[in-house]
């Protein structure tokens, strides 16, 4: 181990030369042929030799082909323009999850706690078993968390929260002209009316006096007396004992000691309610029905009802402006006005739909501005609806959208302030780590990575070395990353990934083999060896390794790279496949780095190839789907349905493969 130490201390003493590769030049113009890719291959090596555009190994592998007629193929054209892959283009991620030191005895201790804990507080525990299975990446085990936690949830927000999320995660979207869920309000209100929450004032809490129940008593004994409401230049007439019965406040007013027990004319005009709304209040006060009135008299009627004190009616118009609540445009309309007067039903009912449309709500400022500051996070959980659990929902969703934009920033700052224990606090601070460590934004993400590594969070540690790495702290960052090994008896397989990064040549391919043993997962030291052999011209080694990932995991990157490798062998065949498969996976990818789209590159490399008809790909599909070929037969469908689009029967196809 000191061996290491003292070969790495004598690299950064001298010069430190980046074997990297420049940016790659734009995209070539989509009119040109493969015919006119074909260039002087003196001239064109010489010139990216001479601009340092190439790395010796890939010059060695083109200047070792033959070259009929002087000219470069299209592998070789390709190649000159964006290079072989590098270790630094297929760098892993910092993931934004937690991942304990050892999986088994946090899973244990998650179960434990899960099983002797109330009622109350399961979802939560769901929740954080969910935090924990994230790094595995499988979404049954996620969606089975998701739905323990909706079972085990108690009040309004969890659930709304809860059904959203697993909606999310299941992909719910709905098809044209069929719904998956029913009437967001009218769902929301069966489930929620009955824990709806007012905000009473202190007179409301308090029960009446006996005067004024023996007064009211007596009032009941007699002859229904009426009392006239007066509004600008109108009178309202109502039922006296129906309008006391509103809340305590009119009670009080109307048989208590107040002048206005003994007045049948009462002025009514700088209260803050319009002659239609003090009919509809005197409508409901004898009918208790809502449904002859439009949602702005009912918006009338709830302030009303907040400013004195009438809970029932309150409820009332709390869970009819609820139901009212189809699409965003609602939201936008109605959710600030929920927030003032502390609607608990109609907040929720917003917070459904805004939920249930993401990720295209977080695209509307007026939406977010509801959510994102910490001003509306006060608002919201004034009515209960501000907490871990939303907010966590909100950043999953923004860090899959980008982890760079403002937004996800935002919401994960919120996602910190609402952290109340030990794990929550090392999510939010790592995921806020890994955000910003995306923005480059190296010393604050390593300020974030080093609170989250204090609350216990020991993955937090690789944040920290590669937030050090991005600094130039390459020494510093192998160094600790050593200590993590040498300190833990049963090392992680991501330590050694992470090592990899850091170390100097001879080590990184051992680290790598290491990382490999102890979790065959992990998909970088496979990548790794890749680009080490393909800078050998290994190139059929190199496509072995990328093989070794595919036949357990198919990822788009893993695709790209091995038709990289593929076109650098001359495999355009091979390199086709990879990319008709990535594009269904992935139909907007861009290749080479972000340089090239991946169907440009497939239109460059039809040319090199024989075109098949329709009948020959039915062939090929009987083939490929008899030997279980999956990458093979979405290719072949793939090509298909670029020629005849309204195949329902190939999508149905496909739906399977994608199974």
């Amino acid at each position: 181990m000191q061996m290491r130490f003292l070969k790495l201390i004598d690299r950064f003493k001298s010069a430190q030369v980046h074997a990297l590769n420049p940016p790659l030049p734009e995209e070539t113009s989509s009119s040109s042929s493969s015919s006119s890719s074909s260039v002087d291959a003196s001239s064109a090596t010489a010139a990216a030799a001479g601009d340092n555009k190439l790395n010796p190994p890939l010059l060695k592998l083109i200047r070792s082909r033959p070259k009929p007629h002087n000219s470069l193929s299209l592998a070789d054209s390709l190649l000159l323009a964006y290079g072989l892959p590098n270790a630094q283009l297929i760098e892993p991620p910092i993931e934004p999850h937690l991942r304990p030191l050892n999986f088994v005895h946090a899973l244990a201790d998650i179960y434990r706690r899960l099983q002797a804990s109330s009622l109350h507080d399961k979802a939560l525990i769901c929740i954080e078993q969910y935090s924990v299975l994230r790094s595995l990446g499988d979404p049954k085990l996620l969606r089975r968390c998701l739905s323990n936690a909706r079972l085990f949830a108690s009040d309004v927000h969890s659930k709304v929260v809860l059904s959203a999320w697993l909606r999310f995660e299941r992909g719910m979207d709905e098809l044209p002209g069929f719904s998956t869920v029913e009437s967001p309000g009218d769902d929301l209100i069966c489930r929620c009316v009955s824990n709806s929450v007012c905000g009473y004032c202190q007179s409301c809490r308090e029960g009446p006096s006996a005067l004024v129940l023996d007064e009211i008593e007596d009032s009941n004994s007699e002859e229904e007396s009426g009392v006239l409401f007066c509004v600008g230049n109108e009178e309202v007439r109502c039922l006296r004992s129906k309008i006391a019965a509103l809340s305590l406040p009119f009670r009080t007013m109307l048989y208590g000691s107040f002048v206005e027990s003994k007045r049948e004319i009462i002025e009514f005009s700088h209260n803050g309610i319009s002659l239609k709304g003090m009919q509809a209040v005197e409508i409901y006060s004898r009918t208790k029905r809502l449904d002859p009135f439009g949602p702005e008299i009912v918006m009338e009627m709830l302030t009303f009802a907040n400013r004195f004190c009438c809970e029932e009616m309150k409820s009332a118009c709390d869970a009819y402006l609820a139901s009212q609540v189809g699409n965003l445009e609602d939201v936008t309309a109605l959710m600030d006005y929920g927030l003032e007067e502390t609607a608990h039903l109609l907040v929720a009912s917003c917070l459904q739909v805004l939920l249930r449309k993401l990720p295209r709500s977080l695209y509307i400022p007026k939406v977010m501005k509801l959510l994102c500051s910490s001003e509306a996070r006060e608002r919201l959980a004034m009515v209960g609806h501000a907490s871990f659990m939303l907010y966590y929902f909100l950043t999953q969703v923004a860090l899959k959208e980008s982890m760079v934009a403002d937004t996800t920033l935002v919401l994960l700052e919120r996602l910190k302030e609402c952290a109340t224990e030990k794990w929550q606090q090392a999510l939010a601070l790592h995921q806020l780590g890994c955000a910003r460590l995306e923005r480059k934004e190296f010393k604050e993400a390593q300020s974030c990575f080093e609170e989250a590594a204090e609350l216990g969070h020991a993955y937090s540690i690789a944040g920290i070395a590669r937030a050090r790495y991005k600094q130039g702290q390459q020494y510093l960052a192998y160094k600790l990353i050593n200590s993590v090994i040498s300190e833990n008896n049963k090392p992680s397989g991501w330590m050694f990934q992470e090592r990899s990064l850091y170390g100097i040549e001879g080590d990184k391919i051992s680290d790598a083999n290491a990382a490999t043993k102890l979790d065959p997962t992990l998909l970088f030291p496979y990548k790794l060896r890749a680009v080490v052999k393909a800078e050998e011209q290994q190139i059929r080694a190199a496509i072995s390794e990328i093989d070794r990932i595919i036949g357990f995991k198919l990822a788009t990157d893993c695709l790209e790279l091995r038709a990289w490798f593929s076109i650098a062998a001359e495999d355009y065949a091979s390199a086709i496949r990879d990319i008709r498969a990535l594009l269904t996976l992935e139909p907007n990818y861009m290749a080479f780095n972000g340089n090239i789209s991946a169907n440009r590159l497939l239109e460059l490399l039809s040319h090199q190839i024989e075109q098949c008809s329709q009948a020959d790909c039915w062939m090929q599909l009987y083939e490929r789907w008899s030997s279980v070929d999956d990458i093979g037969s979405l290719a072949v469908i793939h090509h298909m349905l670029a020629n005849d689009p309204k195949k329902s029967l190939l999508w149905f196809r496909q739906s399977l493969l994608l199974l």
